[in-house]
């Protein structure tokens, strides 16, 4: 069987430049690429890549999961960045170390490692 790779959420958003500057920013994503005619771009971080697409339209926010080998050590160097972190570090009853971070178009990131 054929390897199969990480899938790439595609966000909508109202300005490319605008959000992979606050993934930069923020969550210390390295801005890979735009396309502006397109009006679609491309952060990433490790293996995590997300695509950013540019909307006018109502944006409904999404859900990611984000693997962290080190959830904790995420966590503090995405509070040092001063990203809004929206749901507090703690383990789950479901078998998770999390937190969750809100980005600014409103999509919710929880960042985990199973317990």
């Amino acid at each position: 069987m054929q390897r199969i790779a990480q899938p790439v959420a595609a966000l909508p958003v109202r300005s490319v430049p605008e959000a992979q500057a606050w993934y930069r920013d923020h969550l210390g994503f390295e801005i890979k690429w735009h396309h502006e005619g397109g009006r679609i771009g491309g952060v990433a971080h490790g293996e995590a890549a997300i695509f950013l697409r540019e909307t006018e339209e109502e944006i409904q926010p999404n859900v990611l999961w984000i693997f962290c080998p080190d959830v904790d050590a995420v966590h503090a160097d995405l509070a040092e960045r001063s990203a809004p972190i929206t749901g507090p570090l703690a383990d789950t009853p479901w078998g998770l170390r999390q937190f969750t971070v809100t980005d600014m178009a409103g999509h919710q990131l929880h960042f985990f490692h199973d317990l």
